[in-house]
């Protein structure tokens, strides 16, 4: 009887440090100065600013970088998602156009690729040729994306 009472106590020793560790640390920790996304993101996406930035652990890697995003009726969504595939020469059959370097982070086909910087998409985030591999390259399935307002 005093085993198990004694690993109860370590069970419940450990649920408690575990609890003090996760309130130790801050889920909405802030980022860079000046990026609004939090310390866990990798790749943060501001609609209001048409700005995006690669991250590692709160820290700016690359960026900002100027984007469109999606336009009246096909708005970008805003949250927090996961980088989900890759594919370097997707081709949108449902709106007839090349996605080269496409990074998806949700389950409704919008992503991350080359596209025009004076044209509003369908939901995607547009980048630059260099951006657009700079994120195709860096960015992996898993990789947490927070898209804000």
């Amino acid at each position: 009887m005093g085993k198990l009472r004694k690993m109860a106590g370590v069970a419940a020793g450990s649920a408690a440090l575990g609890v003090a560790a996760l309130l130790a640390l801050p889920a909405t920790a802030q980022a860079a100065p000046g990026v609004p996304c939090s310390a866990r993101a990798d790749a943060c996406v501001d609609l209001s600013a048409n700005t995006t930035w690669l991250m590692h652990n709160g820290v700016v890697t690359y960026g900002g970088v100027p984007i469109t995003s999606g336009k009246p009726g096909h708005e970008t969504p805003t949250g927090t998602f996961h980088v989900t595939y890759k594919d370097i020469d997707h081709y949108s059959r449902a709106y007839n156009g090349p996605m080269p370097y496409s990074v998806f982070f949700t389950n409704t086909g919008v992503a991350f690729h080359q596209g025009s910087l004076g044209v509003q998409s369908h939901g995607c985030v547009h980048l630059s040729h260099d951006a657009a591999v700079t994120y195709y390259n860096t960015l992996h399935p898993g990789d947490v994306v927070e898209v804000v307002e």
